[in-house]
């Protein structure tokens, strides 16, 4: 009962200076609001970085790259051999613990043209059909190349909807859904059929507010059928990269475009990449040494190789996001603090203006805690108000910030962030409120009474 009447009295005090009050609790308010963006901001760089890391191919990939000789065999590094198809073979046979290889060859700069229109690649690759499961991609429409398609180096290609738009026209252009299979595409000369398209990849974010706008869209032409939202190309550079993607067979690439691409149009036997999937997460490790003992043997000892796993790329999303978290941590901390001096401020005016209420009320009875414990209590209150208030405003920020700063990576606003900024307002009010209660519960009555 006593808590009660303290909230109830704290709530009048509040209300009898209202302008005085709201400027106090505008503070706690927009403390909370930058806490609440700050963290709503970090969890969308978050999942974005997750998302995209998925996009390249999962946690199990593994790419064997490149590398300078070490320095203690800097007298070999003209012997050193990169990465070929005799490495390939040697770890499908003798590392059990790697489930799925994936070879491939790129054409650097090449272009893809079809009547008049031309579009540079993110990749134009030759690789075995296992670059599917490798990449995580989906055949939306047709199919995708065959081992038989390899080993008679079809001219064969399969195509992501990044390059179907720029050849063909994108569905936002024409009012519907093109399917380019059958139709012939031109690279350096020779001529591609194409056999397949992935699906259209994009960040769970893009493909909500497409959808959204998709619902929303009417239909300039009822015969093309319905609009197709105009966000559909805004997304991420994991997820263009996907989208701007052309496979054909690793041995089209090699007898189309490499068989004669070495010094003096030698053939140049080298692959542009090794993927690996491991078989079991747990063992990656084992799975890696495992690998690297089987490609010393075929590089004649020279390491002139190195593993990139994706646990690396997680660890430097949890160091971005930490320096991110304790950054914008900072920030919403000091508005917090600057919220609870406007409320010490008020707190103190209040105690200033009510001298010979707290003498009447020491005289008749009331204890030094009790005082003190009235003080604390509207200091309180007013945090929390302004902590309630800042929770539902921070909604509203975050939605601006989406709206005026579009990105790829959309804030989220969590339950964690609105509860913790909450509590750092109810907190911060606590603190604020310590020295002026301190204060007031230490007056004399008898100089209190005196006071005018």
């Amino acid at each position: 009962m006593i808590l009660l009447n303290a909230i109830l009295i704290g709530l009048k005090e509040i209300w009898s200076h209202k302008f005085r009050s709201a400027l106090s609790i505008l503070g706690i308010v927009l403390g909370v609001c930058s806490l609440v963006a700050m963290a709503a901001i970090v969890k969308g760089m978050e999942n974005g970085m997750k998302e995209s890391l998925i996009a390249y191919g999962g946690l199990d990939k593994v790419l064997l790259r490149e590398q300078p000789v070490p320095a203690w065999q800097e007298h070999l590094a003209d012997q050193a051999p990169g990465r070929t198809m005799k490495d390939v073979l040697a770890l499908t046979k003798s590392a059990p613990l790697i489930r799925l290889l994936s070879p491939e060859m790129d054409l650097p700069r090449a272009i893809l043209s079809r009547g008049g229109k031309n579009v540079a690649p993110s990749e134009f690759i030759g690789a075995w059909p296992a670059v599917l499961e490798m990449n995580l991609h989906t055949v939306a429409h047709g199919r995708f190349f065959s081992e038989l398609d390899d080993r008679e180096a079809r001219n064969v290609m399969v195509i992501g909807t990044g390059i179907r738009d720029a050849l063909f026209g994108s569905p936002e252009e024409v009012g519907r859904e093109i399917i380019p299979l059958g139709e012939r595409i031109s690279v350096s000369g020779q001529s591609f059929t194409i056999i397949g398209m992935f699906e259209h990849y994009e960040s769970i974010a893009d493909k909500r507010k497409r959808e959204t706008a998709l619902k929303k869209a009417v239909p300039a032409d009822s015969k093309k059928g319905p609009a197709f939202s105009p966000q559909r190309n805004r997304t991420s550079y994991a997820f263009w990269r996907k989208n701007y993607v052309a496979y054909i067979p690793l041995n089209t690439m090699w007898v189309r475009f490499r068989s004669a691409a070495g010094a003096g149009d030698t053939p140049d036997p080298r692959l542009s990449d090794i993927d690996m999937k491991v078989a079991d997460l747990d063992l990656i490790e084992p799975a890696l040494q495992q690998a690297k003992n089987v490609l010393l043997m075929t590089h004649n000892g020279i390491e002139d190789f190195t593993f990139t796993t994706q646990e690396q790329s997680i660890e430097q999303i949890k160091t971005t996001i930490g320096n991110a978290q304790r950054s914008g941590g900072l920030i919403a901390a000091i508005a917090l603090l600057v919220g609870g001096i406007g409320i010490t401020n008020i707190m103190l005016a209040s105690i200033t203006e009510r001298v010979r209420e707290i003498g009447i009320r020491k005289a008749i009875g009331a204890t030094t805690f009790s005082i003190f414990m009235q003080i604390l209590v509207e200091s309180v209150v007013i945090a929390i108000i302004g902590g309630a208030v800042g929770v539902v405003t921070s909604f509203a920020l975050v939605r601006g910030i989406s709206e005026v700063v579009p990105g790829e990576n959309v804030p989220v606003v969590t339950m964690t962030a609105l509860a913790l900024a909450f509590g750092f307002s109810a907190g911060i009010g606590a603190l604020a409120g310590v020295w002026p209660a301190i204060k007031a519960s230490k007056l004399d009555p008898i100089q209190a009474l005196r006071y005018e």
